[in-house]
């Protein structure tokens, strides 16, 4: 791993620990409950996508979320840097984690599999 690279990741860890905190800290009740996933900052560190997840919300709760999380943004950019001191915070992008839930389908699929092979020894 370059110095960058780990620099990169670095930074990708504080905004993981630090996004969480920012909107626990918003007078939104209803953006408390989210769960951020993973930071993915840019190569330049001047953007980042927030990965959120899903928790089987409907489609239309998610647009919800997204549009409370975009005007929340400013506020969470303010408070990293802040509390880190930075000379410019990432751009913050908010996205639910799809992948999340296909990997939890997948592991579903797997265990009624392996339950079938018991099942037919």
């Amino acid at each position: 791993m370059t110095e960058a690279q780990i620099k990169l990741k670095r930074t990708e860890s504080i905004l993981l620990q630090l996004i969480p905190e920012a909107i626990g800290s918003l007078n939104d009740n209803r953006l408390h409950a989210l769960d951020i996933i993973e930071v993915k900052c840019s190569r330049g560190k001047s953007d980042a996508k927030v990965y959120i997840n899903p928790h089987n919300l409907s489609e239309e709760e998610k647009k919800t979320y997204i549009k409370l999380l975009s005007k929340a943004r400013p506020i969470v950019e303010d408070f990293c840097l802040k509390d880190q001191g930075w000379y410019r915070c990432p751009k913050l992008t908010f996205e639910f984690d799809e992948l999340f839930q296909q990997s939890q389908n997948i592991e579903e699929l797997f265990k009624l599999i392996a339950k079938d092979k018991k099942d037919e020894s």
